[in-house]
């Protein structure tokens, strides 16, 4: 019944701690598309690609004691840290959930900042457009952030090897 939140406390485990709400997003989307079975649904907003669904579920297991979440004042805003329970991942022991290579892919997600997620989540967002129909949009929904062609181009050889941790044998 909760096996989707149990994907979502798993992730936990394989990531540790996760700081930022935002990044948060952006490893559970970028999973997502690397084909780990995340079931939250996203749409496009001002961050990149946003799932309320996620939102909400991050609540629930905050609420259930499952995930600590620890509220900063950062500078002129609030950051969020994020922390398996014990009780958390005593929850998880019921669920047998097996995929493989999230923790490699979580834990490299996890080191790297926010603004570079991002762009690597964005464009998995545009995916379905050919490279420079991807830098366009970019270029267009992301002018604040100032992407340049070469981080485009880091972001893009970051999926590859993504993309090989999770063809790797088990």
């Amino acid at each position: 019944m909760l096996t989707e939140h149990a994907k979502i406390v798993k992730a936990f485990a394989a990531a540790g701690e996760i700081v930022g709400r935002k990044k948060l997003q952006k490893m559970i989307y970028i999973a997502k598309k690397l084909n780990f079975p995340f079931y939250e649904k996203f749409d496009f907003h001002f961050y990149g690609p946003y799932s309320e669904e996620l939102t909400w579920r991050i609540e629930e297991l905050c609420n259930l004691g499952f995930l600590n979440e620890v509220k900063e004042k950062k500078g002129g805003y609030f950051q969020y840290r994020y922390t398996l329970t014990e009780a958390g991942a005593d929850f998880l022991k019921h669920y047998d959930i097996h995929m493989p290579h999230l923790t490699e892919c979580l834990q490299d997600m996890n080191e790297q900042n926010s603004r570079f997620l991002e762009l690597v989540s964005t464009i998995l967002y545009f995916d379905n457009f050919s490279k420079d129909a991807v830098k366009e949009k970019v270029f267009l929904v992301k002018s604040k952030q100032r992407y340049t062609e070469e981080e485009i181009e880091q972001a893009y050889r970051y999926i590859e090897q993504l993309r090989h941790k999770t063809e790797a044998p088990v």
